[in-house]
């Protein structure tokens, strides 16, 4: 491996880049960063002191205190919380101090896997790797209703998939940082793989990238 590695993975929601980001993580071993969590943090914050979501200026505020060496995953991966997310998660001041904050991440160290929607294009334009990892609607509907069956939760299957639908038409038509593909990113669609076939998928690419520029 690289001196120092820092790859990005995008894609849309229920995709399956975050397990794939924790795998290449673990494997490098590398530090790791969901940074959708750090939105959900910043909304978080701002439920629990009972803080209205729609003040840009408290929210921004919230935004440069979070620690992103602290963030629960089970505490923030709630509907609620994830409700709230979309709403300061628009906010151009809020993405520009946690960008700012995932990009310090980033340079620190030997290197980081960050995934979310605009690591290769906004955050780590640079990154050594980068990778845009997705599927049908359908297939990440099916996915988001199996893994919540098997919490013990309770949901309808064509409620997810309306609920990923509008989420991928906001994403990728927001003004600020809209989800897309970098120009120079490998795509990795897992439609029809199990994730032991994307991670493979994506290891090749990775050690195929480094080992070119070491050459």
């Amino acid at each position: 491996m690289a001196d120092r590695l820092v790859i990005a993975i995008d894609g849309p929601a229920a995709s399956g880049k975050g397990t794939l980001a924790r795998r290449l993580a673990a494997h490098y071993g590398l530090p790791h960063l969901d940074t959708g969590l750090t939105y959900r943090a910043v909304a978080h914050a701002l439920l629990q002191v009972g803080l209205p979501l729609d003040s840009e200026a408290l929210a921004a505020e919230v935004a440069t205190s979070i620690n992103l060496g602290a963030l629960d995953r089970d505490i923030l991966s709630t509907h609620e919380v994830g409700e709230a997310a979309s709403k300061v998660a628009v906010m151009s001041s809020v993405r520009k101090a946690l960008v700012e904050a995932q990009r310090k991440f980033a340079e620190s160290g030997k290197g980081a896997v960050l995934d979310g929607r605009d690591i290769g294009t906004v955050v780590c334009p640079n990154a050594d790797v980068k990778l845009y990892v997705t599927a049908t609607p359908q297939v990440r509907a099916r996915r988001r209703h199996e893994e919540i069956l098997s919490k013990g939760g309770t949901a309808e299957y064509a409620e997810i998939l309306a609920d990923i639908k509008r989420r991928d038409e906001r994403d990728m038509n927001r003004a600020d940082s809209p989800l897309k593909p970098a120009e120079d990113a490998h795509l990795i669609d897992t439609s029809e793989m199990d994730i032991e076939s994307a991670f493979h998928a994506a290891l090749e690419h990775v050690e195929s990238v480094t080992s070119a520029k070491q050459a």
